[in-house]
């Protein structure tokens, strides 16, 4: 099995649903009393969320770069980003290191192609939402995306930033994202991706009308399949 090495702390909430994603994976496909075999790197989310406010990237993305490599030299052989909006930075995360980084976005698009749909809702933090990063890279694997209109947009980032990262989750503000998700599947969309780990403790399946696709969960199970690639299931 491969070393899964993990950049996290952004939040540490979502590093805990990754973590947890990829034992319990690893656990359902070989049995018994496996677990995956992974090292993590985890930051001060407060220093990663000053630069994002402050639109410093280049410094963030070496901050993760240094991350990669340090798990690089404690042995991973594949590294994941455990964060959505950081992907920003993916490049120079990639650049930094010699061994595969599994890009969250490649692999949230290929689930949703493999389902048969062009066009969905994306719902992430403003940053994820506003800038190009994201949503071009979704066009260059087919997949058109929706976002909520500015006042959407706020709301969903202020859940995320005030509720979900400090691990507060309200039934309002599942409310609050349903009817911001219903409305854009009025306009076209066929379903939603959750871009944003947190997102994945408030909305799931039965909360919305139109298929889901929860990004975290995609990439844990897709990171699963390369460190047990070419060794048996059980």
């Amino acid at each position: 099995m491969k070393k899964i090495g993990l950049i996290g702390g952004m939040s540490w909430e979502s590093s805990a649903l990754y973590y947890r994603l990829l034992n319990q994976s690893v656990r359902e496909r070989r049995g018994g009393l496996h677990s995956a075999r992974c090292v993590l790197g985890s930051v001060d989310f407060a220093d990663i969320e000053r630069m994002q406010v402050a639109g410093e990237w280049a410094a963030a993305g070496e901050v993760l770069a240094q991350e990669a490599r340090s798990l690089e030299a404690a042995g991973a052989e594949v590294i994941v980003l455990c964060t959505n909006t950081m992907h920003k930075v993916a490049g120079t995360i990639e650049s930094a290191i010699s061994v595969p980084f599994l890009h969250l976005v490649d692999v949230t698009a290929a689930a949703i192609v493999g389902a048969g749909l062009s066009t969905v809702v994306l719902l992430g933090t403003r940053f994820t939402m506003e800038e190009q990063f994201y949503r071009e890279r979704m066009a260059a694997n087919g997949v058109r995306t929706l976002v909520p209109d500015a006042p959407g947009r706020a709301a969903v980032n202020r859940v995320i930033y005030e509720e979900l990262v400090l691990g507060v989750v309200r039934d309002e503000s599942r409310c609050e994202l349903r009817e911001i998700v219903e409305g854009l599947v009025a306009e076209g969309a066929e379903g939603v991706i959750l871009g944003c780990t947190e997102i994945e403790l408030l909305l799931g399946e039965d909360d919305v009308s139109v298929p889901v696709f929860a990004s975290t969960a995609l990439h844990a199970a897709a990171a699963v399949d390369v460190a047990l690639e070419g060794t048996p299931d059980t």
